[in-house]
């Protein structure tokens, strides 16, 4: 498939907007939209336990956007899908608000879950952004450190 663009990669402090992803990838092309939301939970594993969790910040390296915009545009590449967007946002995060939003936008929903799936997994997994979470309890970690 030609012409597949990866609309948004972006990491930002200000609140993410789910609306600004999905007509970012919204295209005549696409026969389906995948949406992943991420939001903040109120609880996280700790210790071998659940703990309350009351905020977050995030925080990310420089060159995080970069190596961002070259997961979307490596996955883009193989033809699986029309419209990428993936947007994360860094500092201070209240539980209930959006961390990631992510959409694809494919000829076939299949690839379109696909898609979503591997970039939001490798997000997680290769952009250097670090989560430190902070307990009910006054105790406090970060996650994701090098």
């Amino acid at each position: 498939m030609s012409g597949v663009t990866v609309t948004l990669a972006e990491i930002r402090e200000t609140p993410l907007s789910v609306d600004e992803v999905l007509s970012s990838v919204a295209d005549a092309r696409a026969g389906g939209t995948c949406l992943f939301v991420g939001t903040v939970r109120n609880h996280d594993a700790k210790d071998g336990s659940e703990a309350g969790v009351t905020q977050l910040d995030y925080s990310a390296h420089p060159q995080a956007v970069e190596v961002a915009r070259a997961l979307a545009e490596r996955l883009a590449a193989d033809g699986r899908s029309v419209r990428i967007a993936v947007v994360h946002r860094i500092g201070r995060l209240e539980v209930g608000d959006l961390a990631v939003v992510v959409g694809v936008s494919a000829e076939h929903r299949g690839e379109a879950f696909e898609v979503c799936r591997e970039l939001i997994d490798e997000f997680k997994a290769t952009v250097p952004i670090w989560k430190h979470q902070r307990f009910a309890d006054g105790t406090d970690e970060w996650v994701g450190l090098p």
